[in-house]
């Protein structure tokens, strides 16, 4: 396999945006905004990740309780304890550990639990992408991530020149258009075309 030798450290990005617990709504999105990004690592005073505050987060406030959203702080919203890794894991372990959370990024931290970095799955994913082998095995992850391993195994995946032909056991929810728009993500990809198998 070949990111069997590759550790987290060889692929994190190392200048990473975060905010402290008593961050308010307007510097979270602020932050959000300027750095492209669609989740931040919350940081205890001393530097430790202590939780996420994600765009999703923040929209949830927002719908609670307008009126006091703006009030309310990061140390609030975020989901602790945070889906951290460490720089010397394996980058098979960072992606087992994407799948089974299902997230798209974690947070690097040191042996005290202080940021370091960041890794995406793009980052994990990033040495595959040498061809048209490569962007299918990216196509199956992101697959695996939004889907149970049952259904996903039941779809085929064929790549030619960037073109994806997706067949088989598509399932009906989350359905065709939102398989299309998930794999049209993946960096590679020209087009995408669904073909289920009829259902018998």
């Amino acid at each position: 396999m070949p990111w069997s030798g590759d550790t987290v450290a060889d692929v994190m990005t190392h200048a990473v945006a975060a905010v402290g617990r008593d961050a308010g709504i307007d510097e979270i999105v602020e932050t959000l905004n300027a750095r492209r990004v669609s989740a931040l690592p919350v940081l205890a005073g001393d530097g430790r990740v202590v939780g996420v505050v994600s765009e999703s987060d923040v929209i949830a406030a927002e719908l609670a309780d307008p009126a006091t959203a703006s009030a309310v702080t990061a140390g609030r919203l975020m989901s602790t304890p945070a889906v951290t890794v460490h720089p010397e894991a394996s980058l098979a372990e960072a992606a087992s550990t994407m799948l089974k959370r299902k997230v798209k990024r974690l947070p690097v931290v040191d042996a005290e639990d202080r940021l370091s970095g960041i890794v995406s799955r793009a980052d994990v994913l990033k040495i595959f992408l040498r061809g048209d082998d490569d962007v299918a095995r990216h196509i199956r992850f992101e697959l695996l991530t939004a889907l149970d391993a049952r259904t996903e195994a039941g779809i085929d995946v064929s790549v030619a020149d960037g073109h994806v032909h997706l067949s088989g056991r598509i399932p009906p929810e989350p359905g065709p258009a939102v398989l299309t728009r998930l794999v049209e993500g993946v960096p590679g990809v020209v087009d995408v075309m669904v073909d289920p198998v009829p259902a018998a």
